[in-house]
């Protein structure tokens, strides 16, 4: 049969094929983990969802986690303790400045905009829309430790 398909018709023989294997890797992907998927959206919503409120009410010292789109790299600030910065759109449309200390953690050298970062730090409310810090260590062990995670790396 497949010898007496012409050659444009092969070509789509081969596509659909390819296309049937992924839908039935996909398929069975999800059934050994159905809500793989679905349960990382719906929290990805609940996390932007409570610094949504954060903001609104304009409240602070809350340990956040979630993550955001890279839109602005902004210089590290050098004053005092060095922290690296940058500002995430959050699916919600917010943006949040990182604060990211570089006296305590690693620096993200490959950041670029359009970049994905998750993050898990504490929220202070800002009329911009709020900052992350403490996305490190505490040396002292005093304080939640945060981290960010950028393109599977966790820096902390």
């Amino acid at each position: 049969m497949w010898a007496s398909l012409a050659k444009g018709q092969r070509k789509i023989m081969k596509k659909v094929l390819l296309v049937l294997a992924l839908v039935f890797t996909l398929y069975h992907s999800l059934a050994k983990n159905p809500n793989s998927t679905a349960s990382f959206t719906q929290q990805n919503a609940t996390n932007a969802q409570q610094i949504t409120n954060a903001f609104q009410n304009k409240h602070s010292d809350s340990q956040v986690s979630g993550s955001g789109i890279v839109i602005n790299n902004l210089a590290d600030d050098t004053k005092g303790s060095k922290h690296q910065k940058f500002i995430l759109k959050l699916s919600s449309g917010q943006t949040l400045l990182v604060a990211h200390n570089i006296d305590l953690a690693p620096r993200i050298n490959t950041l670029h905009n359009g970049d994905t970062v998750e993050f898990y730090g504490e929220y202070e409310w800002n009329a911009k829309g709020g900052v992350v810090h403490w996305t490190h260590r505490d040396p002292d062990g005093r304080h939640v430790n945060g981290w960010l995670k950028h393109k599977g790396v966790r820096y902390q």
